[in-house]
């Protein structure tokens, strides 16, 4: 880490700029090194000052937030946190953000609201740091976009979909949007097993994510809602500000019990008690992202006879949720992004051909 972060920020809202330069200037180790008004003043600062970390917002006049974030990883690539605003669309376009390289991004502060300002400012240092911490993006359009819709075989109305005997829990952070994208569209169509997805995101994202998995996967993706039964070829995510539990029934449960590890939802929850509740036949899955969630959770899925993957650290934007797993020996397979999907159809094979009974 250098001395001092040096950012740049980006926002047509004079406003903004000012809120988020002096929030950031008043961190010790950052240094807001420019600001920019639109997409194109971006590109020229970027390639002018050559800053550590873009804020970027989405939404600006004359080249709006995702045509830069292109240009920019298309011209010189550099760790990007993307600013958006609390609706659908801002929802929509973070999403296209992530997998476009943005290493992560920052909902705007409610105007006026002191509390949402401070947690603003706690957010962005953190994020900032993150950034600065991660691996170097990769360039535009590693993450390609191909709609799989006519791939979906599970839960038509003729066919409906069989309750699962083996679950495949899914935890990720920083970086996950584009890894999950990258294991989605390559899982196999009619999975027998039903998937569980924890990411770390504040409500109001993960059902754009849910769409955009559900775009690019052969599996039937959604945000759960509670009471969905955990089914093959199914694929549910924890919606922002929920834990998401499997219970007795195999049904899902959403609860608001307290964070844990500061997050909820949390994957260490969710991979509890699916190991509680489906023992050998649960297949625990850590992503890229910053901390430990999710390992004591692979600790429970290892005590009761189930398969622990972590991802690679030469793929990982953030390499600390796998470390933790990996360090604790829970891991029974390490792989980089590209090979997590086949290693996940395996063991759904693996515990079939072994007639692994809970």
């Amino acid at each position: 880490m250098p001395s001092k972060v040096r950012v740049l920020v980006v926002d047509d809202s004079a406003f903004m700029r000012k809120i988020v330069s002096d929030l950031l200037a008043s961190e010790p180790g950052v240094e807001v090194v420019g600001v920019a008004r639109d997409g194109f003043e971006a590109l020229d600062k970027v390639k002018e000052l050559a800053p550590d970390v873009v804020t970027l917002d989405i939404e600006m006049p004359r080249m709006d937030g995702l045509t830069a974030l292109g240009r920019i990883m298309a011209e010189r690539p550099t760790r990007v946190i993307m600013c958006s605003s609390l609706t659908q669309r801002g929802a929509q376009a973070t999403i296209k953000a992530l997998s476009l390289g943005a290493i992560d991004f920052i909902p705007k502060p409610i105007a006026g609201v002191f509390s949402d300002l401070v947690n603003f400012k706690r957010d962005l240092i953190s994020k900032v740091f993150t950034a600065m911490r991660s691996r170097f993006p990769r360039q535009a359009g590693a993450v390609p976009y191909a709609p799989r819709r006519a791939l979906k075989s599970a839960g038509s109305a003729e066919e409906p979909a069989r309750p699962a005997d083996t679950v495949v829990v899914i935890g990720s952070s920083t970086g996950g949007p584009s890894a999950l994208q990258e294991v989605f569209r390559n899982l196999p169509a009619g999975l027998k097993a039903g998937v569980l997805v924890v990411q770390h995101m504040p409500p109001g994202f993960t059902r754009s994510l849910a769409c955009r998995l559900d775009d690019v996967s052969p599996l039937a993706v959604a945000e759960a809602a509670g009471g969905e039964q955990v089914s093959d070829g199914r694929a549910l995510l924890a919606p922002g500000g929920f834990h998401m539990v499997p219970e007795s029934s195999g049904r899902i449960v959403l609860t608001t019990d307290p964070p844990r590890h500061g997050v909820r939802p949390a994957v260490d929850i969710t991979m509890e008690a699916a190991a509680e509740l489906y023992g050998p036949n649960v297949i625990g899955v850590v992503l890229t992202g910053m901390g430990f969630d999710g390992a004591r959770g692979c600790g429970s899925i290892k005590a009761r006879g189930g398969i622990v993957i972590a991802e690679h650290e030469s793929s990982c934007v953030v390499y600390g949720m796998p470390r933790a797993v990996v360090e604790m020996g829970y891991a029974d397979k390490v792989c980089p992004i590209d090979e997590i999907a086949g290693t996940i159809a395996e063991a759904v094979e693996e515990r079939a051909g072994r007639r692994v009974r809970r």
